[in-house]
């Protein structure tokens, strides 16, 4: 198996198991494909999924907002991580310099 099919399988699990953790909290399994479109990551659908299973939140609104928080901390470790390898980048040119 590759590495890229592997992914897929886990994307594809974690997305399974958050329509399932939706299911048994009365959820519509449109929901978990909105949540698996928009966190996009298995790890971060697994977050979700713990929160839906600790918490078994009885309202919509807060299944959105734990997404948009999960979303948003993604987001920002992904830019955190690009803005350190440009930076790295950078020093590498400044110390050795064009060539």
């Amino acid at each position: 198996m590759t590495f890229e099919n592997d992914n897929r399988a886990n994307w594809s699990r974690s997305h399974q198991r958050l329509i399932s953790s939706l299911a048994a909290l009365g959820y519509p399994k449109e929901l978990g494909d909105i949540i698996a479109e928009h966190i996009g990551s298995p790890k971060g659908m697994e977050r979700m999924i713990a929160y839906l299973d600790y918490v078994k939140p009885d309202k919509v609104e807060l299944i959105v907002d734990e997404m948009l928080a999960i979303k948003s901390e993604i987001d920002r470790w992904r830019e955190k991580k690009e803005s350190e390898t440009a930076n790295s980048e950078y020093n590498m040119l400044l110390n050795n310099g064009l060539n």
